[in-house]
């Protein structure tokens, strides 16, 4: 919640410049392709470091041992504890948005789904995934410093 009400500005720059990259990325290549360079990115840069700091060991002679020592020894399992609460947790959310997908979708409402199918218009014909990425973390701060209270019924006159 801090990253989208740009709190700390200089986390969530560089989340919503990674987020910015990944996405321009995305137009020009595949997931995969994707997926794979940054995997390779990631894989140099740790090798890099990994004989970079056993050259300082072997140049000063020194017995540090490997630079990631503390990351390979930490534990990374999930405990079953965790798991149940947050899919107990996530299984309320889907299920009540599968409930309101279904009521909208099959016009249980006809005004509700009118406005949906605005929504999605207004979405659809004037924004790209750069835009959107903009407005998600432009939002909370409309509505962090209370316009969006103005904003929505403008809103809902226009459907």
């Amino acid at each position: 919640v801090d990253l989208l009400y740009w709190r700390d500005i200089k986390k969530t720059g560089v989340v919503f410049g990674a987020s910015l990259f990944l996405l321009l990325s995305l137009t020009v290549f595949s997931i995969v392709s994707v997926t794979a360079y940054i995997a390779l990115a990631l894989l140099s840069v740790t090798i890099s470091f990994r004989i970079y700091k056993g050259v300082i060991q072997a140049i000063q002679k020194s017995d540090e041992g490997h630079p990631f020592r503390a990351y390979l020894e930490s534990e990374v399992a999930i405990s079953e504890e965790l798991v149940q609460k947050y899919s107990n947790s996530a299984l309320g959310h889907v299920n009540c948005t599968i409930k309101e997908l279904r009521r909208l979708f099959l016009v249980d409402d006809l005004v509700d789904s009118l406005k949906v199918t605005w929504v999605e218009m207004y979405y659809g014909s004037n924004y790209h995934n750069f835009s959107f990425l903009r407005d998600i973390f432009k939002f909370p701060l409309v509505f962090n410093h209370g316009r969006i209270i103005f904003f929505l019924p403008k809103a809902s006159k226009n459907i």
